[in-house]
Protein backbone atom coordinates (compact mmCIF):
# COMPACT_ATOMS: atom_id res chain seq x y z
CA UNK A 1 0.00 0.00 0.00
CA UNK A 2 2.53 2.23 0.48
CA UNK A 3 4.52 1.75 -2.47
CA UNK A 4 0.87 2.06 -4.40
CA UNK A 5 0.30 5.61 -2.17
CA UNK A 6 3.69 6.88 -2.95
CA UNK A 7 4.00 6.24 -6.61
CA UNK A 8 0.10 7.99 -6.68
CA UNK A 9 1.74 11.02 -4.39
CA UNK A 10 4.42 11.72 -7.04
CA UNK A 11 2.31 11.22 -10.04
CA UNK A 12 1.20 14.35 -12.48
CA UNK A 13 3.32 16.49 -9.48
CA UNK A 14 0.69 15.92 -6.73
CA UNK A 15 2.78 16.77 -4.12
CA UNK A 16 3.90 20.06 -5.41
CA UNK A 17 0.43 20.70 -6.23
CA UNK A 18 -0.85 19.84 -2.37
CA UNK A 19 2.12 21.57 -0.80
CA UNK A 20 1.88 24.74 -2.87
CA UNK A 21 -2.08 25.36 -2.70
CA UNK A 22 -1.98 23.72 1.15
CA UNK A 23 -5.21 21.26 0.09
CA UNK A 24 -4.45 18.75 3.04
CA UNK A 25 -2.47 18.39 6.45
CA UNK A 26 0.18 16.01 6.75
CA UNK A 27 0.79 13.96 3.37
CA UNK A 28 3.82 12.46 4.74
CA UNK A 29 1.86 11.60 7.97
CA UNK A 30 -0.54 9.96 6.44
CA UNK A 31 1.54 7.87 4.11
CA UNK A 32 3.18 6.81 6.96
CA UNK A 33 1.79 6.44 10.06
CA UNK A 34 -1.88 6.01 9.14
CA UNK A 35 -1.16 3.24 6.41
CA UNK A 36 0.77 1.51 8.90
CA UNK A 37 -1.99 1.66 11.48
CA UNK A 38 -4.54 0.70 8.61
CA UNK A 39 -2.86 -2.69 7.35
CA UNK A 40 -2.01 -3.52 11.15
CA UNK A 41 -5.64 -3.15 12.37
CA UNK A 42 -7.66 -4.37 9.66
CA UNK A 43 -5.50 -7.48 10.08
CA UNK A 44 -6.24 -7.54 13.59
CA UNK A 45 -10.08 -7.05 12.91
CA UNK A 46 -10.20 -9.62 10.12
CA UNK A 47 -8.62 -12.27 12.75
CA UNK A 48 -10.94 -10.86 14.94
CA UNK A 49 -13.79 -11.11 13.61
CA UNK A 50 -12.77 -14.83 12.11
CA UNK A 51 -12.43 -16.60 15.51
CA UNK A 52 -15.71 -14.55 16.51
CA UNK A 53 -17.92 -16.12 13.42
CA UNK A 54 -16.48 -19.89 14.42
CA UNK A 55 -16.92 -19.79 17.98
CA UNK A 56 -20.89 -17.97 17.50
CA UNK A 57 -21.36 -21.28 15.21
CA UNK A 58 -19.78 -23.53 17.89
CA UNK A 59 -21.77 -22.13 20.33
CA UNK A 60 -24.87 -21.22 19.37
CA UNK A 61 -26.46 -24.65 19.22
CA UNK A 62 -25.35 -25.51 22.73
CA UNK A 63 -27.41 -22.32 24.22
CA UNK A 64 -30.32 -22.57 22.07
CA UNK A 65 -31.05 -26.27 22.65
CA UNK A 66 -30.32 -25.33 26.36
CA UNK A 67 -33.00 -22.80 26.98
CA UNK A 68 -34.44 -20.91 23.82
CA UNK A 69 -35.68 -17.74 25.76
CA UNK A 70 -31.70 -17.71 26.88
CA UNK A 71 -30.72 -16.98 23.14
CA UNK A 72 -32.90 -14.02 22.77
CA UNK A 73 -31.92 -12.26 25.70
CA UNK A 74 -28.31 -12.46 24.39
CA UNK A 75 -29.08 -11.02 21.35
CA UNK A 76 -31.67 -8.32 22.77
CA UNK A 77 -28.97 -7.31 25.46
CA UNK A 78 -25.92 -6.93 22.93
CA UNK A 79 -28.33 -4.82 20.51
CA UNK A 80 -28.64 -2.38 23.28
CA UNK A 81 -25.40 -2.57 24.64
CA UNK A 82 -24.26 -1.83 20.93
CA UNK A 83 -26.81 1.07 20.64
CA UNK A 84 -25.49 2.81 23.84
CA UNK A 85 -22.13 2.22 23.14
CA UNK A 86 -22.67 3.98 19.59
CA UNK A 87 -24.17 6.89 21.79
CA UNK A 88 -21.64 7.23 24.08
CA UNK A 89 -18.96 7.24 21.82
CA UNK A 90 -20.87 8.54 19.05
CA UNK A 91 -17.99 11.95 19.65
CA UNK A 92 -14.87 9.68 19.61
CA UNK A 93 -14.33 9.47 15.43
CA UNK A 94 -13.87 13.11 15.32
CA UNK A 95 -12.02 13.47 18.19
CA UNK A 96 -9.22 10.71 17.28
CA UNK A 97 -9.22 12.56 13.61
CA UNK A 98 -8.28 15.56 15.30
CA UNK A 99 -5.51 13.90 17.51
CA UNK A 100 -4.20 12.51 14.71
CA UNK A 101 -3.73 16.22 12.70
CA UNK A 102 -2.77 18.38 15.98
CA UNK A 103 -0.06 16.08 16.46
CA UNK A 104 1.03 15.62 13.72
CA UNK A 105 1.18 19.60 13.17
CA UNK A 106 3.04 19.47 16.50
CA UNK A 107 5.76 16.72 14.98
CA UNK A 108 5.72 18.86 11.72
CA UNK A 109 6.64 22.29 14.02
CA UNK A 110 9.50 20.79 15.53
CA UNK A 111 10.78 19.30 12.15
CA UNK A 112 10.73 23.36 10.84
CA UNK A 113 13.01 24.19 14.02
CA UNK A 114 15.95 21.59 12.72
CA UNK A 115 15.55 22.58 9.28
CA UNK A 116 16.40 26.31 9.99
CA UNK A 117 17.57 26.33 12.76
CA UNK A 118 21.00 28.64 12.39
CA UNK A 119 17.94 31.17 10.69
CA UNK A 120 16.15 31.29 13.87
CA UNK A 121 19.37 31.55 15.96
CA UNK A 122 20.43 34.81 13.98
CA UNK A 123 17.12 36.48 14.55
CA UNK A 124 17.08 35.30 18.40
CA UNK A 125 13.62 33.37 17.73
CA UNK A 126 13.82 30.89 20.44
CA UNK A 127 11.39 32.18 22.79
CA UNK A 128 8.86 32.93 20.11
CA UNK A 129 9.19 29.22 18.27
CA UNK A 130 9.04 27.92 21.77
CA UNK A 131 5.45 29.57 22.31
CA UNK A 132 4.69 28.72 18.44
CA UNK A 133 5.54 25.18 19.24
CA UNK A 134 3.70 25.13 22.96
CA UNK A 135 0.77 26.21 21.87
CA UNK A 136 0.67 23.34 19.39
CA UNK A 137 1.44 20.95 21.85
CA UNK A 138 -1.66 22.75 23.93
CA UNK A 139 -3.87 22.42 21.16
CA UNK A 140 -2.84 18.53 21.07
CA UNK A 141 -3.38 18.50 24.64
CA UNK A 142 -6.91 19.67 25.03
CA UNK A 143 -7.66 17.82 22.04
CA UNK A 144 -6.62 14.21 24.05
CA UNK A 145 -8.36 15.26 27.50
CA UNK A 146 -11.09 15.60 25.46
CA UNK A 147 -10.40 11.95 23.81
CA UNK A 148 -9.86 10.63 27.27
CA UNK A 149 -13.08 12.08 28.77
CA UNK A 150 -15.29 10.07 26.36
CA UNK A 151 -13.01 7.22 25.89
CA UNK A 152 -13.65 7.14 30.43
CA UNK A 153 -17.50 7.39 29.80
CA UNK A 154 -17.63 4.73 27.16
CA UNK A 155 -14.69 2.40 29.72
CA UNK A 156 -17.21 2.91 32.62
CA UNK A 157 -20.27 1.48 30.57
CA UNK A 158 -18.59 -1.36 28.74
CA UNK A 159 -17.07 -2.42 32.38
CA UNK A 160 -20.88 -2.90 33.72
CA UNK A 161 -21.52 -4.36 30.98
CA UNK A 162 -19.03 -6.64 30.79
CA UNK A 163 -19.78 -7.66 34.73
CA UNK A 164 -23.59 -7.62 34.14
CA UNK A 165 -22.66 -10.65 31.69
CA UNK A 166 -21.51 -12.74 34.92
CA UNK A 167 -24.82 -13.50 36.29
CA UNK A 168 -27.42 -12.57 33.91
CA UNK A 169 -27.45 -16.16 32.55
CA UNK A 170 -27.76 -17.62 35.73
CA UNK A 171 -30.67 -15.65 36.47
CA UNK A 172 -32.59 -16.31 33.47
CA UNK A 173 -32.14 -20.12 34.20
CA UNK A 174 -32.20 -20.23 37.41
CA UNK A 175 -36.07 -20.65 38.24
CA UNK A 176 -35.45 -23.56 35.99
CA UNK A 177 -32.66 -24.87 38.30
CA UNK A 178 -35.27 -24.74 41.01
CA UNK A 179 -38.29 -26.31 39.13
CA UNK A 180 -35.71 -29.44 38.70
CA UNK A 181 -35.86 -28.79 35.41
CA UNK A 182 -32.46 -28.99 34.31
CA UNK A 183 -29.46 -29.74 36.87
CA UNK A 184 -26.82 -27.68 38.08
CA UNK A 185 -24.37 -28.29 35.81
CA UNK A 186 -26.48 -27.08 32.89
CA UNK A 187 -26.60 -23.69 34.75
CA UNK A 188 -22.46 -23.81 34.02
CA UNK A 189 -23.09 -25.02 30.73
CA UNK A 190 -25.22 -22.27 29.70
CA UNK A 191 -23.30 -19.21 31.36
CA UNK A 192 -19.84 -21.05 29.21
CA UNK A 193 -21.74 -20.86 26.19
CA UNK A 194 -23.61 -17.23 27.13
CA UNK A 195 -20.63 -15.76 27.73
CA UNK A 196 -19.04 -17.08 24.61
CA UNK A 197 -21.88 -15.68 22.04
CA UNK A 198 -22.28 -12.86 24.18
CA UNK A 199 -18.75 -11.69 23.20
CA UNK A 200 -18.98 -12.22 19.46
CA UNK A 201 -22.31 -10.11 19.68
CA UNK A 202 -20.63 -7.54 21.66
CA UNK A 203 -17.52 -6.90 19.22
CA UNK A 204 -18.67 -3.57 19.11
CA UNK A 205 -19.01 -2.47 22.50
CA UNK A 206 -15.26 -4.27 23.56
CA UNK A 207 -13.51 -3.04 20.56
CA UNK A 208 -15.27 0.43 20.01
CA UNK A 209 -12.48 2.54 20.83
CA UNK A 210 -10.73 0.65 18.58
CA UNK A 211 -12.89 1.03 15.63
CA UNK A 212 -13.36 5.06 15.97
CA UNK A 213 -9.46 5.41 16.08
CA UNK A 214 -9.77 3.10 13.35
CA UNK A 215 -12.34 5.05 11.39
CA UNK A 216 -10.29 8.03 11.93
CA UNK A 217 -7.17 6.50 10.15
CA UNK A 218 -9.74 5.43 7.52
CA UNK A 219 -11.13 8.88 6.95
CA UNK A 220 -8.07 10.75 7.00
CA UNK A 221 -6.82 8.17 4.12
CA UNK A 222 -9.99 8.61 2.82
CA UNK A 223 -9.91 11.85 1.79
CA UNK A 224 -5.86 11.36 0.59
CA UNK A 225 -7.33 8.76 -1.55
CA UNK A 226 -9.97 11.35 -3.15
CA UNK A 227 -7.30 14.00 -3.46
CA UNK A 228 -5.18 11.68 -5.79
CA UNK A 229 -8.49 10.33 -7.91
CA UNK A 230 -9.42 13.86 -8.06
CA UNK A 231 -5.85 14.99 -9.37
CA UNK A 232 -5.60 12.42 -11.94
CA UNK A 233 -9.39 13.23 -13.21
CA UNK A 234 -8.68 16.73 -13.33
CA UNK A 235 -5.66 16.10 -15.21
CA UNK A 236 -7.76 14.07 -17.33
CA UNK A 237 -10.53 16.30 -18.27
CA UNK A 238 -7.43 18.92 -18.70
CA UNK A 239 -6.02 17.49 -21.35
CA UNK A 240 -9.75 17.03 -23.20
CA UNK A 241 -10.17 20.63 -22.57
CA UNK A 242 -8.97 23.04 -25.04
CA UNK A 243 -7.92 25.67 -22.05
CA UNK A 244 -4.84 25.56 -20.00
CA UNK A 245 -1.32 26.19 -21.14
CA UNK A 246 -0.24 23.83 -24.12
CA UNK A 247 3.36 22.11 -23.66
CA UNK A 248 4.41 21.29 -27.14
CA UNK A 249 8.04 19.39 -27.97
CA UNK A 250 9.04 20.01 -31.25
CA UNK A 251 11.88 17.87 -33.13
CA UNK A 252 13.87 19.31 -36.25
CA UNK A 253 12.44 16.53 -38.26
CA UNK A 254 8.90 16.87 -36.56
CA UNK A 255 6.75 18.07 -33.81
CA UNK A 256 4.31 16.82 -31.74
CA UNK A 257 1.21 18.80 -30.55
CA UNK A 258 -1.79 17.39 -27.91
CA UNK A 259 -4.09 16.84 -30.81
CA UNK A 260 -1.42 14.67 -32.96
CA UNK A 261 -0.32 16.99 -35.36
CA UNK A 262 2.82 16.58 -36.89
CA UNK A 263 4.77 20.13 -38.15
CA UNK A 264 8.37 20.70 -39.39
CA UNK A 265 10.78 22.80 -36.49
CA UNK A 266 13.16 25.07 -37.21
CA UNK A 267 16.69 24.05 -36.37
CA UNK A 268 17.85 27.06 -34.76
CA UNK A 269 15.06 27.76 -32.92
CA UNK A 270 14.88 26.21 -29.44
CA UNK A 271 11.96 28.39 -27.50
CA UNK A 272 8.63 30.02 -28.45
CA UNK A 273 5.97 31.22 -26.54
CA UNK A 274 2.85 32.16 -28.16
CA UNK A 275 -0.26 34.12 -26.81
CA UNK A 276 0.69 33.16 -23.31
CA UNK A 277 -1.85 34.42 -20.69
CA UNK A 278 -0.29 33.12 -17.33
CA UNK A 279 -3.14 33.65 -14.27
CA UNK A 280 -2.76 32.09 -10.70
CA UNK A 281 -4.02 28.61 -10.13
CA UNK A 282 -6.27 29.19 -6.90
CA UNK A 283 -7.60 33.47 -6.89
CA UNK A 284 -7.25 33.19 -10.81
CA UNK A 285 -5.38 37.03 -10.60
CA UNK A 286 -4.09 37.17 -14.63
CA UNK A 287 -0.16 37.56 -13.68
CA UNK A 288 1.07 37.99 -17.44
CA UNK A 289 -1.12 38.99 -20.42
CA UNK A 290 -0.67 37.34 -24.14
CA UNK A 291 2.80 37.01 -24.05
CA UNK A 292 5.05 36.24 -27.10
CA UNK A 293 8.56 35.87 -28.02
CA UNK A 294 11.10 33.33 -29.35
CA UNK A 295 14.38 32.26 -28.45
CA UNK A 296 17.11 31.14 -30.61
CA UNK A 297 20.49 29.43 -29.86
CA UNK A 298 23.11 32.14 -28.70
CA UNK A 299 19.95 34.20 -27.20
CA UNK A 300 19.78 34.68 -23.63
CA UNK A 301 16.91 35.93 -22.10
CA UNK A 302 16.58 37.85 -18.82
CA UNK A 303 13.73 38.11 -16.96
CA UNK A 304 12.99 41.48 -14.38
CA UNK A 305 10.35 43.06 -13.07
CA UNK A 306 9.19 43.71 -9.77
CA UNK A 307 8.03 41.04 -6.47
CA UNK A 308 5.23 39.40 -6.96
CA UNK A 309 4.90 40.39 -10.94
CA UNK A 310 5.00 37.38 -11.56
CA UNK A 311 8.55 36.20 -12.94
CA UNK A 312 9.07 32.69 -10.89
CA UNK A 313 5.45 32.21 -12.03
CA UNK A 314 6.45 32.47 -15.48
CA UNK A 315 9.02 29.96 -15.11
CA UNK A 316 7.01 27.34 -13.02
CA UNK A 317 4.36 27.67 -16.55
CA UNK A 318 7.55 26.98 -18.45
CA UNK A 319 8.43 24.00 -16.52
CA UNK A 320 4.97 22.61 -16.60
CA UNK A 321 3.91 23.51 -12.79
CA UNK A 322 1.76 25.85 -13.80
CA UNK A 323 -0.89 25.37 -16.30
CA UNK A 324 -3.54 28.17 -15.26
CA UNK A 325 -4.00 30.04 -18.52
CA UNK A 326 -3.91 29.58 -21.72
CA UNK A 327 -1.56 29.73 -24.84
CA UNK A 328 1.62 27.51 -26.65
CA UNK A 329 4.69 27.02 -25.11
CA UNK A 330 6.63 24.83 -27.47
CA UNK A 331 10.28 22.99 -27.02
CA UNK A 332 12.47 22.80 -29.81
CA UNK A 333 14.60 19.70 -29.47
CA UNK A 334 17.31 18.72 -31.71
CA UNK A 335 17.12 15.74 -33.94
CA UNK A 336 14.75 12.81 -33.16
CA UNK A 337 12.38 13.29 -29.94
CA UNK A 338 12.43 10.37 -27.83
CA UNK A 339 8.77 9.23 -26.28
CA UNK A 340 8.18 6.74 -23.25
CA UNK A 341 6.95 3.76 -25.34
CA UNK A 342 7.08 4.09 -29.32
CA UNK A 343 8.22 6.27 -31.65
CA UNK A 344 5.61 8.49 -33.17
CA UNK A 345 4.74 8.21 -36.89
CA UNK A 346 2.23 9.55 -39.47
CA UNK A 347 0.09 6.24 -39.10
CA UNK A 348 -0.20 6.60 -35.63
CA UNK A 349 -2.35 9.07 -34.62
CA UNK A 350 -4.27 7.85 -31.57
CA UNK A 351 -1.04 6.82 -29.97
CA UNK A 352 0.48 10.41 -30.24
CA UNK A 353 -1.48 12.36 -28.07
CA UNK A 354 -1.49 9.28 -25.11
CA UNK A 355 2.49 9.77 -25.52
CA UNK A 356 1.78 13.71 -25.14
CA UNK A 357 -0.03 13.40 -22.21
CA UNK A 358 2.68 11.23 -20.65
CA UNK A 359 5.26 13.92 -22.04
CA UNK A 360 3.92 17.08 -20.26
CA UNK A 361 3.38 15.34 -17.13
CA UNK A 362 6.59 13.55 -17.00
CA UNK A 363 9.49 15.47 -15.48
CA UNK A 364 11.91 13.37 -16.76
CA UNK A 365 11.06 13.63 -20.48
CA UNK A 366 11.55 17.48 -19.72
CA UNK A 367 15.16 16.79 -19.11
CA UNK A 368 15.86 14.04 -21.86
CA UNK A 369 14.58 16.57 -24.14
CA UNK A 370 17.30 19.13 -22.67
CA UNK A 371 15.15 21.35 -20.56
CA UNK A 372 16.77 21.73 -16.86
CA UNK A 373 15.71 24.31 -14.03
CA UNK A 374 17.71 25.84 -11.07
CA UNK A 375 16.63 27.12 -8.50
CA UNK A 376 17.72 30.06 -6.26
CA UNK A 377 17.52 27.61 -3.56
CA UNK A 378 18.97 24.23 -4.64
CA UNK A 379 17.33 20.89 -3.44
CA UNK A 380 20.15 18.91 -1.76
CA UNK A 381 19.05 14.93 -2.04
CA UNK A 382 19.66 12.67 0.61
CA UNK A 383 23.49 10.65 -0.04
CA UNK A 384 26.90 11.34 -1.00
CA UNK A 385 28.17 14.44 -2.78
CA UNK A 386 28.53 12.62 -5.80
CA UNK A 387 24.42 11.63 -5.70
CA UNK A 388 24.27 15.28 -4.98
CA UNK A 389 26.13 16.41 -8.60
CA UNK A 390 24.42 13.36 -10.51
CA UNK A 391 20.94 14.51 -9.10
CA UNK A 392 18.41 14.36 -11.24
CA UNK A 393 20.00 13.07 -14.43
CA UNK A 394 21.25 10.03 -13.22
CA UNK A 395 19.30 9.48 -10.04
CA UNK A 396 18.03 6.24 -10.76
CA UNK A 397 21.33 4.54 -11.88
CA UNK A 398 23.69 6.08 -9.22
CA UNK A 399 21.54 3.53 -6.87
CA UNK A 400 22.10 0.62 -9.00
CA UNK A 401 25.58 1.70 -9.76
CA UNK A 402 27.54 2.93 -6.39
CA UNK A 403 30.58 3.24 -7.55
CA UNK A 404 29.30 5.28 -10.55
CA UNK A 405 32.58 5.13 -12.93
CA UNK A 406 31.11 2.41 -15.20
CA UNK A 407 29.53 4.27 -18.28
CA UNK A 408 26.01 4.07 -18.70
CA UNK A 409 23.65 5.63 -21.37
CA UNK A 410 20.45 5.67 -23.36
CA UNK A 411 20.95 6.32 -26.55
CA UNK A 412 18.90 6.45 -30.04
CA UNK A 413 19.78 7.18 -33.50
CA UNK A 414 19.84 10.70 -33.76
CA UNK A 415 20.88 10.56 -30.11
CA UNK A 416 18.71 13.04 -29.21
CA UNK A 417 15.74 12.46 -26.38
CA UNK A 418 19.25 10.51 -24.95
CA UNK A 419 20.69 10.22 -21.43
CA UNK A 420 24.25 11.20 -21.43
CA UNK A 421 27.19 9.23 -20.31
CA UNK A 422 27.59 8.93 -16.71
CA UNK A 423 30.21 10.95 -15.35
CA UNK A 424 33.78 8.89 -14.19
CA UNK A 425 34.96 10.42 -10.76
CA UNK A 426 37.34 12.36 -13.05
CA UNK A 427 34.87 14.23 -14.95
CA UNK A 428 33.34 15.06 -11.71
CA UNK A 429 36.34 16.19 -9.76
CA UNK A 430 36.79 18.64 -12.72
CA UNK A 431 33.36 20.11 -12.82
CA UNK A 432 33.61 20.95 -9.56
CA UNK A 433 36.85 22.61 -9.85
CA UNK A 434 35.18 24.22 -13.00
CA UNK A 435 32.52 25.67 -10.48
CA UNK A 436 35.41 26.44 -8.08
CA UNK A 437 33.88 23.98 -5.21
CA UNK A 438 37.25 21.53 -5.70
CA UNK A 439 38.16 22.83 -2.14
CA UNK A 440 35.07 20.81 -0.33
CA UNK A 441 37.17 17.21 -1.82
CA UNK A 442 39.47 17.24 1.27
CA UNK A 443 36.97 18.82 3.47
CA UNK A 444 34.72 15.92 2.88
CA UNK A 445 36.97 13.26 2.12
CA UNK A 446 35.91 12.68 -1.01
CA UNK A 447 32.71 12.26 -3.69
CA UNK A 448 31.24 9.33 -1.71
CA UNK A 449 30.74 11.20 2.14
CA UNK A 450 27.36 11.06 3.56
CA UNK A 451 26.01 14.58 5.17
CA UNK A 452 23.36 17.17 5.47
CA UNK A 453 24.26 19.07 2.60
CA UNK A 454 21.64 21.79 3.33
CA UNK A 455 23.35 22.43 6.25
CA UNK A 456 27.30 22.12 5.75
CA UNK A 457 27.19 23.80 2.75
CA UNK A 458 26.69 27.75 2.20
CA UNK A 459 23.56 28.77 0.12
CA UNK A 460 26.69 30.27 -2.38
CA UNK A 461 28.31 26.71 -2.17
CA UNK A 462 24.65 24.62 -2.61
CA UNK A 463 24.21 27.55 -6.09
CA UNK A 464 27.92 26.36 -7.79
CA UNK A 465 26.71 22.58 -6.99
CA UNK A 466 23.64 23.17 -8.74
CA UNK A 467 25.37 24.62 -11.56
CA UNK A 468 28.00 21.82 -11.55
CA UNK A 469 24.62 19.63 -12.29
CA UNK A 470 23.76 21.91 -15.12
CA UNK A 471 27.21 21.58 -16.66
CA UNK A 472 27.32 17.84 -16.22
CA UNK A 473 23.45 17.16 -17.40
CA UNK A 474 23.90 19.33 -20.61
CA UNK A 475 20.69 20.30 -21.72
CA UNK A 476 20.20 22.57 -24.53
CA UNK A 477 17.73 25.09 -22.62
CA UNK A 478 18.65 25.75 -18.69
CA UNK A 479 15.72 28.14 -16.77
CA UNK A 480 17.40 30.39 -14.06
CA UNK A 481 15.51 31.69 -10.71
CA UNK A 482 17.87 33.75 -9.13
CA UNK A 483 20.78 31.04 -9.20
CA UNK A 484 23.54 33.40 -8.85
CA UNK A 485 21.92 35.73 -6.00
CA UNK A 486 24.24 34.31 -2.82
CA UNK A 487 27.01 34.79 -4.72
CA UNK A 488 29.75 37.43 -5.73
CA UNK A 489 30.07 39.37 -8.81
CA UNK A 490 32.98 37.63 -9.52
CA UNK A 491 31.59 34.01 -9.15
CA UNK A 492 28.70 34.89 -10.97
CA UNK A 493 30.40 36.21 -14.23
CA UNK A 494 32.51 32.89 -13.72
CA UNK A 495 29.58 30.54 -13.71
CA UNK A 496 27.81 32.38 -16.64
CA UNK A 497 30.64 31.97 -18.85
CA UNK A 498 30.78 28.36 -18.01
CA UNK A 499 27.21 27.79 -19.06
CA UNK A 500 27.80 29.79 -22.33
CA UNK A 501 30.59 28.40 -23.34
CA UNK A 502 28.93 24.48 -23.09
CA UNK A 503 26.55 26.29 -26.11
CA UNK A 504 23.46 26.09 -23.20
CA UNK A 505 20.69 28.48 -23.92
CA UNK A 506 19.56 29.71 -20.48
CA UNK A 507 16.46 32.60 -19.43
CA UNK A 508 17.56 33.74 -16.33
CA UNK A 509 15.49 35.58 -13.57
CA UNK A 510 17.71 38.76 -12.06
CA UNK A 511 17.79 42.06 -10.30
CA UNK A 512 21.49 42.57 -10.46
CA UNK A 513 22.67 45.16 -13.12
CA UNK A 514 25.67 43.06 -13.65
CA UNK A 515 23.11 40.43 -14.97
CA UNK A 516 22.72 42.63 -18.43
CA UNK A 517 25.59 41.73 -19.90
CA UNK A 518 25.41 38.16 -19.97
CA UNK A 519 22.37 38.33 -21.49
CA UNK A 520 21.12 39.58 -25.00
CA UNK A 521 17.23 39.94 -24.66
CA UNK A 522 15.32 41.36 -21.86
CA UNK A 523 11.65 41.18 -20.81
CA UNK A 524 10.67 43.04 -18.05
CA UNK A 525 7.04 42.01 -16.68
CA UNK A 526 4.96 44.73 -14.70
CA UNK A 527 2.39 44.30 -12.08
CA UNK A 528 -1.14 43.91 -13.69
CA UNK A 529 -2.81 45.88 -11.64
CA UNK A 530 -5.26 47.12 -14.58
CA UNK A 531 -8.87 46.26 -14.49
CA UNK A 532 -8.56 45.43 -18.11
CA UNK A 533 -6.87 42.23 -18.21
CA UNK A 534 -5.98 42.36 -21.63
CA UNK A 535 -3.72 45.09 -21.89
CA UNK A 536 -0.17 43.70 -22.14
CA UNK A 537 1.76 44.06 -19.14
CA UNK A 538 5.13 42.95 -20.66
CA UNK A 539 7.84 44.56 -22.83
CA UNK A 540 10.68 42.90 -24.98
CA UNK A 541 14.16 44.47 -26.18
CA UNK A 542 17.71 43.80 -26.35
CA UNK A 543 19.75 44.47 -23.61
CA UNK A 544 22.03 46.74 -25.84
CA UNK A 545 19.26 49.57 -25.21
CA UNK A 546 18.84 49.08 -21.91
CA UNK A 547 21.51 51.97 -19.72
CA UNK A 548 22.40 50.33 -16.67
CA UNK A 549 22.22 53.91 -15.17
CA UNK A 550 18.22 53.44 -15.52
CA UNK A 551 16.04 53.10 -12.44
CA UNK A 552 13.59 51.10 -14.16
CA UNK A 553 14.82 48.79 -16.87
CA UNK A 554 12.59 49.94 -19.32
CA UNK A 555 12.00 53.91 -19.80
CA UNK A 556 8.21 54.91 -20.28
Amino acid sequence: MTSYYMKRYFNNRTFYKIQSQSIIDNPDQRINDDLSAFTGTALAFSLTFFNAAVDLISFSNILYGIYPPLFIVLVVYSLGGTAISVFLGKNLVNLNFMQEKKEADFRYGLVRVRENAESIAFYGGEENELQLLLDRFRRAFDNLSELLIASRNLEFFTNGYRYLIQILPAAVVAPMYFSGKIEFGVINQSVSAFNHILSDFSLIVFQFQSISAFSAVIDRLGEFDDLLDGNESSLSSQNDSIDGINIIFKSSRSSVSSNGSLTQSDPCMVLEIRNLTLITPRSGNVLITDLTLELKDKDHLLVMGPSGSGKTSLLRALAGLWTSGNGDIIYHVRGSMKLQKSNVSSDEPSDMKLEVEEILQNSKQRRDNGIFFVPQRPYMVLGTLRQQLLYPTWSEDVHHSPNNDAESTVSTSDGVGAKPEMPSTAELIRVLEAVKLGYILPRFNGLDCMHDWASVLSLGEQQRLAFARLLLAKPTLVLLDESTSALDETNEAHLYSQIEAAGITYISIGHRKTLHKFHNKALYISKSEATDSSLRNWELKPTSQISVEESSPFSS
